[in-house]
């Protein structure tokens, strides 16, 4: 039996972003509301869009435009390279390539690899670095296919994907069919507590199906033929937790007393029971008002107000919030896949980091708060004039 974690009534994907012939059109709106199992405690959004739809051919995210982002991927190809004693004769595979932020750093380290990326523009970005990309979706359907094809990992990443899968038992039985018998997996996704306790709605969008703590990643993984041996806390993406598992058939890695240590944390803070997921719907609708309240306040004065980053984690506060170019007159992005275009919803337009040094906004609104201390020093600019940077999560300060 499901029971709602939070509402945030209807939104449109958040990267189906308009152009300037698409925004004369309707768009489609699904509603966004997620719910939690009190049998194996997955927190899951109710299934409204395919992922056909949201991973399309132009699909606006791509990792390399966070600079933050490249140095965790290269300390962690660093890092799992000495761990595992990979090399020459190994075999690396990432799930959700992207624009192969990280195997480029594979690729560096002489190590054979490949990747699964079923969106071609970031796919296509991938392969101008020279890595090899399989443009599919994954699952046990094509890990099986490259398995008879000898295409077995020594090890599989899968940052930030687990979560974008509707499927997540078929993913992740794919991952016990491609790994090796003493291969390894590890997946990176931002963790359920921090989401909790920081109030951190604006991760919720339709791309994230799933919304993930290690007790519920262990009952997935046991169901699926994984076993995982470690877990790390992560600072990246607002709280994240890397997971290392290995197929339960094989267990060639000793268990970390971490894995049990961090689900007895869950346990005691009462991750297996309902009242743990209740009032989150009133922390969110605390966190848009002050912001509501903030931005009319600051446009009756005659002030401008600027955002950065045009987000995923963005959209779901402009649509949730209600937010439209009266009161937010634009987002500025370093993507320029993005740039020219408009947020899906709020239709407020995206525009490059000219515009902020044109305009002189007084306010800032740092949209991918998890990427505060990175765009302070980007934007430091506009202290200059006397502006000011604001985060609305999870309480609105001004910095």
């Amino acid at each position: 039996m499901r029971h709602t974690f939070i509402d945030l009534g209807s939104a449109p994907p958040s990267n189906a972003y308009l152009t300037d012939v698409s925004i004369r059109e309707s768009e489609k709106w699904y509603p966004l509301k997620v719910l939690v199992c009190h049998h194996c405690w997955l927190v899951q959004t109710e299934d409204f869009v395919g992922s056909g739809e949201m991973f399309s051919e132009d699909y606006a995210y791509f990792s390399s435009y966070s600079s933050s982002w490249l140095l965790h991927a290269k300390t962690y190809v660093e890092s799992v390279v000495k761990r595992f004693h990979l090399g020459s004769n190994s075999k690396v595979v990432e799930i959700a390539a992207n624009d192969g932020y990280l195997l480029q750093y594979v690729i560096e380290n002489n190590i054979p690899c490949y990747g699964i990326e079923p969106t071609s523009s970031t796919g296509d970005a991938a392969r101008k670095k020279g890595i090899e990309i399989i443009g599919e979706f994954f699952g046990e359907l094509l890990a099986t296919k490259l398995k008879q094809q000898g295409e077995q990992a020594d090890l599989i990443v899968a940052n930030n994907v687990l979560a974008h899968v509707p499927d997540i038992n078929d993913f992740v039985k794919g991952f016990s069919t491609l790994l090796k018998p003493e291969g390894v997996a590890t997946f990176e996704f931002p963790y359920l507590l921090n989401l909790v306790k920081y109030t951190q709605f604006d991760t919720i969008y339709h791309e994230h199906y799933s919304y993930l703590s290690l007790t519920s990643v262990l009952a997935v993984f046991q169901a699926n033929g994984l076993s995982v041996f470690d877990v790390e806390e992560l600072s990246s993406h607002g709280g994240s937790l890397r997971v290392y598992a290995q197929r339960s058939d094989t267990m060639h890695q000793t268990i970390n007393a971490e894995v049990e240590k961090m689900r007895l944390r869950e346990e005691s803070v009462g991750i297996r029971t309902l009242d743990y997921y209740q009032g989150f719907q009133q922390k969110a609708e605390k966190v848009k008002m002050d912001l509501l309240e903030f931005l009319v306040q600051t446009r009756k004065a005659g002030k401008k107000i600027a955002a950065y980053g045009a987000a995923a984690k963005g959209n779901t506060m402009m649509n949730f919030a209600g937010i439209r170019p009266d009161l937010l007159s634009y987002v500025v992005d370093k993507n320029p896949n993005k740039q020219g275009k408009f947020m899906p919803g709020s239709r407020i337009a995206i525009v490059t980091e000219d515009a902020l040094k044109f305009d002189k906004p007084e306010y800032v609104i740092l949209l991918p708060w998890n990427l505060e201390k990175e765009l302070m020093v980007q934007l430091q600019y506009i202290r200059q004039w006397g502006g000011k940077f604001v985060i609305a999560i999870p309480n609105l300060k001004l910095l």
